[in-house]
Order: C-alpha cells, then structure tokens, then sequence
C-alpha cells in the first residue's frame, strides 16, 4: 500500500533532483531574459501602441488627445498623392539599389576579394563612406552638387567640355532623384561589399580548384558555383537594402527636404513634415504605423519566399 501510494502520490528522489534542475534552468532563462524583454517592450512595443493610439485622433501635441477621428487619418494619407509620390520614390530607390547597388557592390567584392593588387587599399577605401555619418555625408554632397561652378566640384569638370553647362542637380525635379540615389549608393555599397567578401571567404577553395579541375571556365564558376553559394549572403543585402531604403531619411532630409515640388519626397521626410514641422502628430503618427506596416508585411513575404537551404550553413 505504501509502495503505491509513493508510486502515485509522492516523486522519487531522481524525480525531485530533474524537476529541481528544470525549476533553476528556467529561473535561469527568465532572469537573462528579462532585462531584453522590458527593454524591448519599453522601447520598441510601447511606442508602437502608442503611435497606433494617437493616429486615431486629430492630436496637435499639445496636451491630451481628445479629438477622435478614427481611420480618418489613415483615409487622409492613402488619399494624397504627394504621400502616394513618396511611396512611389522610396520603391524606386529600393528597385534601383537591388538592380544597380548591390551588383556593383557584388562585382567590387569579386575584385577586392581575390587576387587584385592592392586589394587591401581598395577595400579600405570602397568601405570609407560607410564609415562617415549620414549629416556629413549629405554635407559634402551638396558641395559637390552646387550649381556654381566655382564652389561645385561637379558642375566645375561639367563646364569644362565645350556646350555643356552647370546642371542645377538637387533644384531640378528631374535629376535630384537620380543625384540623392548616386549619393545613397557612394555611402552604402560599401556595406554590401563588405557583407559580399565574408561570403566570398566562407566558400571553400576547394570547391572552385575541384571545379576548375572538372573543367568549368570562369564564367561557370560565377554561375554554378560562387552564385549558388553566396545566396545566404544575398538574401540578406537584398533584405537590409530594402529596408533601409524605404526607411530613409537623414541623407535626404539634409540634402533636399523632399523638394524641389515634393520630386524626392520619401515616406521618412513625408511623416517628419507632417509630424515634427507642421505638429500634425496624430497624422505623423498615422504614416509612421503605414511605413511599419509597410516594413513588415515586405519582412513576411520576404522571409516566406526567400526561406531556401543555406548550403554552406547547413541549414
């Protein structure tokens, strides 16, 4: 009798020691958890909700939100074509970087990475925009962009060739788009070039050398080989170069504010208008949950589609 009820009313001593130990684990985890996860829902989670909850109301910033609106904002902003533009531009910038940025950024891994004399010059200076803040990256650029001749660097070796004349670059609506993504592209695909060359050295030599013993050329390396293994790496610039670019701001802010006529507004300087210039903050915070969900809905498609084996990860 006693031997049943221990069997079914009581845990044996091993049974006490594993539930002892699974109790510290888990103790364990929370309290390393912790700190992260009150940060997280401090700074990113509550924000959020909070944004959510003053989009609902035709909030000035002054004092408590009182006058409710519902989806009126959110009607307001998909409604106006200049909101309708910056969308327009920001995915042109995304289209441009996946098609222009980040092959060169691909093409200069390739050179830097190998046998190039002086690759290790190269990479330090292909990296140095990175280096630099956005601010003063926007800075030197409108020097360089001036339309004066004798203070823009640019439009000094324009006049230079005969019939040709200074080019107001960042005043005319159409080029400034075209200059803000030269300056874009100068900053960052160094980033992407770097990403490129640790993928570049994760390949092992040997399966290029047992390739290029099989007989394949160059441009059957790059195809069958080289390619196929820097997927991982790919996926991941086309992600970040994505996002970054429908989430850009500073570069464009500083250079033109969205101007001339609203020709480089993006969806970033579209809600600090509304939000910070003009103290709409119940409209501002109405962009800001489209550009989020604008963010996450491309981040579940993305992960959805590009979810692929990693061959060298293993996974």
């Amino acid at each position: 009798m006693q031997t049943t009820l221990a069997g079914h009313g009581a845990l044996s001593a091993p049974q006490q020691a594993g539930f002892r130990r699974r109790t510290q684990d888990s103790l364990t985890i929370i309290l390393f958890l912790l700190p992260a996860t009150v940060l997280f829902l401090t700074f990113v989670i509550y924000p959020i909700l909070q944004s959510i909850y003053y989009s609902l109301f035709n909030w000035k910033g002054l004092g408590a939100a009182t006058d409710f609106i519902g989806l009126g904002n959110y009607l307001n902003i998909v409604s106006d074509r200049i909101f309708l533009k910056a969308v327009g531009n920001g995915f042109l910038i995304v289209g441009l970087s996946l098609v222009l940025q980040l092959p060169m950024a691909l093409a200069l891994a390739l050179m830097v990475g190998r046998d190039l004399p002086g690759r290790a010059f190269f990479r330090v200076i292909f990296f140095l925009p990175y280096v630099f803040s956005e601010v003063i990256t926007a800075i030197m650029w409108l020097g360089l962009f001036n339309p004066d001749p004798d203070r823009g660097f640019i439009n000094a070796l324009l006049v230079l060739i005969p019939g040709v004349k200074s080019v107001a670059w960042l005043g005319n609506t159409t080029t400034v788009l075209a200059s803000v993504f030269v300056v874009l592209t100068w900053k960052y695909f160094g980033l992407y070039m770097l990403l490129f060359m640790a993928g570049l050295q994760n390949i092992p030599a040997e399966i290029e050398e047992a390739a290029s013993i099989d007989g394949a050329n160059g441009r059957q390396l790059l195809t069958r080989i080289i390619f196929p293994l820097l997927a991982g790496t790919t996926r991941t610039c086309v992600y970040l170069s994505v996002v970054g670019s429908l989430q850009q701001f500073v570069l464009v802010w500083v250079m033109t504010k969205g101007g001339p006529v609203n020709a480089s507004e993006v969806m970033a300087t579209y809600m600090y208008r509304f939000g910070f210039v003009r103290f709409w903050f119940g409209y501002g915070c109405g962009v800001a949950i489209v550009m989020f969900l604008i963010c996450l809905i491309f981040s579940l498609i993305y992960q959805h589609v590009a979810r692929q084996p990693d061959y060298l990860g293993g996974m």
